[in-house]
């Protein structure tokens, strides 16, 4: 029965353990966006524009991007879907946010 216990004990640590690291990396990925708004709104500022506002990408959204401004780092730790932003100028010259998902890269197998 200590046996049975103890497999029992190791294997909720283990799943709790995942769970921990998939929470991290959703901080890391919040604490990413907030830090790319910030940075957006300064760069807004500096050159006298509109803080954009954020975005979400749907299917079919037809983009007018004339200039990149800034797309935050893609997923190389993680595997599964995480966030991304890209801010861009359009061809009036206003700034965009767009947000979407984009595939970790570190998927074990290429899934």
């Amino acid at each position: 029965m200590k046996i049975l216990n103890t497999g029992i004990a190791i294997a909720m640590l283990a799943v709790s353990s995942f769970a921990m690291a998939e929470g991290g990396g959703d901080r890391v990925y919040g604490r990413m966006m907030q830090e790319n708004q910030q940075a957006m709104e300064q760069y807004a500022i500096r050159n006298g524009k509109a803080v954009p506002e954020i975005v979400h990408y749907k299917y079919g959204l037809i983009l007018d991007i004339a200039k990149v401004v800034s797309v935050t780092p893609t997923a190389a730790k993680y595997c599964g879907l995480v966030p991304s932003r890209m801010t861009y100028e359009d061809s009036s010259g206003k700034l965009n946010t767009i947000e979407y998902q984009v595939l970790g890269s570190n998927c074990p197998h290429g899934d």
